[in-house]
């Protein structure tokens, strides 16, 4: 693969502030990368210093094989997608596809041109004469897209997009946006808090927290060997369950301080403490000599095609895809196959 953006020992400081540290990451021409993480983390600020609204403070970065230190935002042909849409409230739909490219000289009928061409791409193509005001967010979020499509730029950068849009409506815009990105053949990257949207829109995924890339990888990489405790609870939804325990005097087996005692894949060292996780998707109602252990229910959620079962004490989940004759206050017990436990360093995260 051609590199297309290239990130190599990146540091920025606000003041005293250490934003980001040490970032290095390649982005491949084509390819769609999500930024991940809780507010705070530095994904945005990372998105904004590819497209130079941020000065890096030391680092190297390269668009196309172009350094771009000291390179303005507007030369470093990248368009960029914001959350609040930014469109010119007094320009129409056309107006606003077509602001870039009547700012760098194309002639008003070319450009109308590629305006009703992109329109016909985003399904725009009847409300080109509308204002934003006329328009649903949905609606303005295409008209943003479009207005990125338009310049053909080395690459899309989307700071949380669907943010401002309802549930419904976000599943099927990340649809969009990744049939969009295909037909296209771009280059994106895409900064979001919801580690959905980023599983099931990009190719490779970017965890970050507190200015640092914890682990990247495909996203189902990410789901089945996270690096460490954050990764493994940030990726997977629900979260994995995390539940302290000591490894067995056979070394096969973990010892839950709950009560109950779990076989594990692998060896371990025998008498050490560990946290053990555990997908709640991944843990099976049982019976008899094969429950493992045992909670108590506090609660149970249906949603119809799925069952939310959450202990009394709220540490440990269970999401089964059948209906339950289950009810609060039910003792219950559970087992899972061993390779679906994950071990992790109570006092440094970090997975054994």
């Amino acid at each position: 693969m051609t590199p297309q953006i290239e990130l190599i020992d990146i540091d920025k400081h606000y003041g005293a502030f250490h934003a980001l540290k040490n970032i290095t990451l390649t982005i491949d021409k084509g390819s769609f990368v999500a930024l991940v993480g809780p507010s705070g983390c530095g994904k945005s600020t990372l998105l904004r210093s590819i497209a130079g609204l941020e000065t890096i403070t030391s680092g190297t970065l390269r668009i196309a094989g172009q350094t771009m230190t000291g390179v303005p935002p507007r030369h470093r042909d990248i368009a960029m997608v914001f959350q609040s849409y930014a469109l010119y409230p007094h320009m129409s739909v056309e107006q606003n596809l077509t602001y870039s490219l009547r700012l760098h000289g194309v002639k008003k009928a070319e450009a109308r041109t590629k305006a009703a061409e992109v329109a016909a791409t985003t399904g725009l193509s009847h409300l080109l004469g509308r204002y934003p005001r006329q328009l649903s967010g949905g609606q303005r979020q295409r008209v943003a897209m479009g207005r990125a499509i338009i310049r053909n730029p080395k690459a899309f950068l989307f700071d949380e997009p669907l943010s401002n849009l309802d549930a419904a409506l976000r599943v099927q815009m990340r649809k969009e946006i990744r049939a969009l990105h295909d037909r296209l053949g771009a280059t994106s990257v895409y900064v979001t808090h919801d580690q959905i949207e980023a599983m099931t829109m990009a190719d490779w995924v970017v965890v970050m927290r507190d200015g640092i890339i914890e682990q990247q990888g495909r996203p189902l990489d990410l789901y089945d060997h996270p690096v460490n405790q954050f990764v493994a609870g940030f990726i997977g939804s629900p979260a994995m369950n995390f539940l302290p325990a000591t490894v067995g005097q056979d070394g096969r087996s973990i010892a839950l301080e709950a009560g109950g005692s779990v076989p594990i894949a692998g060896q371990a060292s025998p008498g050490e403490k560990v946290v053990a996780g555990m997908r709640p998707e991944h843990l099976r109602v049982a019976e008899g000599p094969a429950a493992a252990f045992h909670v108590e229910i506090g609660t149970i959620e249906s949603t119809g095609s799925a069952t939310y079962l959450t202990s009394r004490d709220g540490s440990l989940q269970v999401v089964q895809s059948e209906r339950t004759p289950l009810a609060p206050g039910d003792l219950v017990g559970l087992e899972i196959e061993p390779t679906n436990i994950h071990l992790f360093d109570p006092s440094t995260g970090r997975k054994l």
